[in-house]
Parts: C-alpha cells; structure tokens; sequence
C-alpha cells in the first residue's frame, strides 16, 4: 500500500504504530490486529513513531477513551459516532454493538489511504471532507433521523493541529448542524508542550506542529457559547498504573501530559 499523507495527517502512523506493537505484545493492554495488518503492509520503520511516553500516552488514551464511549453506546445502543480525524483508527470494531452507526472523517489523502486499508462495512461510512467546513454534516444528519439518541464526536489526536479560531469554528459547526445537541469528546494538550513541541518524542519526528495548547479545557468552551465541559481526565490516570516511569512522570510533569475532555450543547 502506498501513502500520500500530508504532514499532520502523516501523524496518524504514531498511534498506528503504538497500537501494532502493543497488540503484538505477550500481554497487551490493547487489542488492534488492523494497526497490525496495516503495519506489515506498509513495510516501514516504525521505531520513530514508537518511542516509550508516545506509547504510553496511546495505550492510555485509547483505554480511556473506549471505556467511556462504551459507557454511552451501553445507554444509548443506537448512537452515532462521528470519528473526526479518524486516520487509522478502527476503535468501531471495538465499539460495535450491531447498532451503532459510525462515521470515520478525514481529510481527503487520509481518506484516500484509510479506504485502501479498510473494507466496507455496514453502518460505517468515510467521509474525506474538512470538519472546518460544513459538508460532511447533512450525511450524519441524515443518520440521526429516527434515533432518540444525540450523537457523539471524537477528535483524538486532532486539537492541537488546529489552531483556537479553528477550534472556535467547529465547534459552531457543531451547534448550528446539529441543534438538538450532542457530546465531543475531545484530546486537549497543554501550552507547555506547544512550546516546547521539539521535545515531543514521536511528533518532533514529523513535519506536523502544534498550534494551540490549553491548561485547561475550560478554554476552549469559552471559545463559544452553549458549549458546556463536563468532564477532563489527564491520560496521567491511566499511564502511571503501568510503571515507575509513568508514574514518576505524572508526579513531576502533571502538565505536560494530554488529557480527555468532554464537551455538550
């Protein structure tokens, strides 16, 4: 399979990396045999995407991540998920429940590369589109009809590419699109990473740069009114159960890390 990635998009190998060699572990924490099947097919180097924190800070991001989406598909079986920046993910695998709907979104070489790596499946659908532009919304509009349940938004992997004014314009996207309100659940890195983005272990060794950062991710559901946060969890809860390293690090840099952040209107 041959990429053409743009240089935030080429950051998707990172957590796709990650996910194949935790998958191949002895006792992996994670389960993603695609990352694996995608990993052998490309054929690449992946010791630049697969360094310790980067690894550490995937594995507990996804653990997090598909507990709590778990949790809400296990209230609401019909719901429907928007992966925003979806990459190589494939967590509707893992998510599937024989009701949801889901819908992978990308820009258009992610897209392009995401369908050569994923079969069709029923109830999921890829759109190559901008999430800063409002045409991939009428298709998940058009999913929800019928369905009591709100929809939920992921965007792991994509906050810190764009900058506050971006931010500020999807998330109006959101609000205006889908009127009877929803959930985001959204990764949010700090301002200290984004200055010191040559020190990341695995980002520093691609073209791709931060370009906002929050201590809080209040900040950004000031940007606009209506958006609510209801929760924040540093990937610091979940990293520092697995090692002295970990552990270390969220005591002495409690900041620097990523963390989850839940968003409603």
């Amino acid at each position: 399979m041959e990429l053409k990635l743009g240089d935030v998009q080429t950051t998707a190998l990172i957590p796709l990396a990650v996910k194949a060699s935790e998958t191949m572990r002895k006792k992996p924490r994670i389960k993603d045999p695609k990352a694996v099947e995608i990993i052998r097919t490309l054929n690449i180097d992946t010791k630049q995407y697969d360094k310790f924190m980067s690894h550490e800070g995937v594995v507990a991001r996804t653990i997090m991540l598909d507990r709590q989406l778990k949790a809400i598909i296990r209230k609401a079986p019909d719901t429907v998920v928007v992966n925003v920046g979806a990459g190589f993910d494939d967590r509707f695998r893992r998510m599937d429940n024989g009701k949801i709907s889901w819908f992978d979104l990308d820009l258009p070489d992610a897209i392009a590369a995401r369908r050569k790596a994923f079969p069709e499946r029923e109830r999921v659908t890829m759109i190559a589109g901008n999430a800063l532009e409002e045409s991939w919304c009428a298709q998940v509009s058009e999913a929800l009809v019928g369905r009591s349940s709100k929809p939920v938004f992921i965007a792991e992997g994509l906050f810190m590419y764009l900058t506050l004014d971006e931010i500020r314009t999807f998330l109006e996207i959101l609000k205006r699109n889908f009127p009877n309100g929803g959930t985001l659940i959204a990764e949010q890195n700090g301002k200290f990473m984004q200055k010191n983005e040559k020190h990341h272990d695995t980002v520093k060794n691609t073209n791709a740069h931060f370009r906002s950062g929050t201590d809080s991710a209040q900040e950004i559901a000031d940007l606009t009114d209506g958006i609510r946060l209801t929760e924040e969890h540093s990937f610091n809860e979940e990293m520092r159960k697995y090692s002295l390293r970990a552990k270390l690090f969220a005591l002495l840099l409690p900041k620097m890390n990523d963390r989850w952040a839940t968003f409603t209107w």
